[in-house]
């Protein structure tokens, strides 16, 4: 829990839900002065609803911060669970988070599979545990008016104010257009999850029936739709390379024609006159 009104109000939900059965842990990522003061406060709350809580310290990797802090998180959590003897991972991701990153997404042309919303169900990144976020139908201003009928105070982080942030600018947007539904645009992010689905399924089939490796190279021939070919595109040149990001993937294979060669992620990809051939790309001279 962060101590923002999502994670409070699903403890205090869960707590009620579940007496003497609820667990919470706070990651403290060091990435503000703030944050050591803001996880005591977490403390505070959890020891006046009879919660256990630890608070998690952990270092964030150089790199993409978001992307660190969510691994390192994870990580953290995950380490604790098994200590707890915890059998799942709730999180307080809500309606309006959904909305938000379906609006940035298609604001950046993603795909499919990254316009898709966060499943109610999945799992703790790396571990068998399982991640579940029962708050996917609720709106912020609903658990921030639990937080206010329990006398909860929640931890108001400037950086949900700086409007340098992407997210930041799409949520003063949302906010300013009443004409967007936002439990609508959630139900959709749901719905392209659902559509994603399928294509990893439909991919997984083409990568066992259509996929042949020989030595370093990889050959991959199939009439599939193109958003199929994208997926097990991705998945190779992630095996000869780097997870590549879906939109570069996509311009580069339609900019392909056959016998034209192109680079992504560490993988050289060729068109071919049935489909595609890939392999590591080969040391610069």
């Amino acid at each position: 829990m962060s101590g923002g009104p999502d994670s409070l109000a699903l403890l205090v939900l869960a707590a009620e839900a579940f007496p003497g059965r609820v667990r919470a842990a706070t990651v403290d990522h060091g990435l503000r002065p703030e944050s050591a003061d803001e996880a005591r406060l977490c403390a505070d709350v959890c020891s006046r609803l009879d919660v256990p809580h630890r608070i998690l310290t952990v270092e964030v990797a150089r790199g993409n911060l978001q992307s660190e802090a969510r691994s390192a998180r994870y990580a953290a959590l995950a380490v604790w669970a098994e200590d707890q003897a915890i059998e799942a991972l709730l999180t307080g991701h809500h309606a309006d988070d959904q909305a938000e990153t379906l609006l940035m997404r298609l604001n950046r042309g993603s795909g499919v599979a990254g316009l898709a919303g966060v499943r109610a169900t999945a799992m703790v990144p790396g571990v068998e545990l399982p991640l579940l976020r029962p708050l996917l139908g609720w709106r912020k201003s609903e658990l921030e008016a639990v937080c206010a009928t329990k006398g909860v105070d929640p931890v108001r982080d400037p950086s949900n104010l700086d409007e340098r942030f992407d997210r930041v600018r799409v949520r003063k947007a949302l906010a300013d257009a009443d004409w967007l539904d936002v439990a609508a645009l959630a139900a959709s992010a749901a719905n392209l999850a659902d559509a994603a689905e399928v294509l990893e399924w439909a991919a997984g089939r083409e990568v066992a029936e259509r996929v042949e490796r020989d030595g370093d190279m990889t050959t991959y021939r199939s009439p599939a739709p193109f958003a199929v070919q994208l997926r097990v595109l991705s998945s190779l040149v992630a095996l000869h390379g780097n997870e590549p990001r879906d939109g570069a993937l996509a311009r580069l294979m339609r900019s392909l024609e056959a016998g034209q060669r192109g680079t992504i992620a560490g993988a050289l990809i060729e068109r071919t006159g049935e489909g595609w051939r890939v392999l590591k790309e080969p040391p610069r001279t």
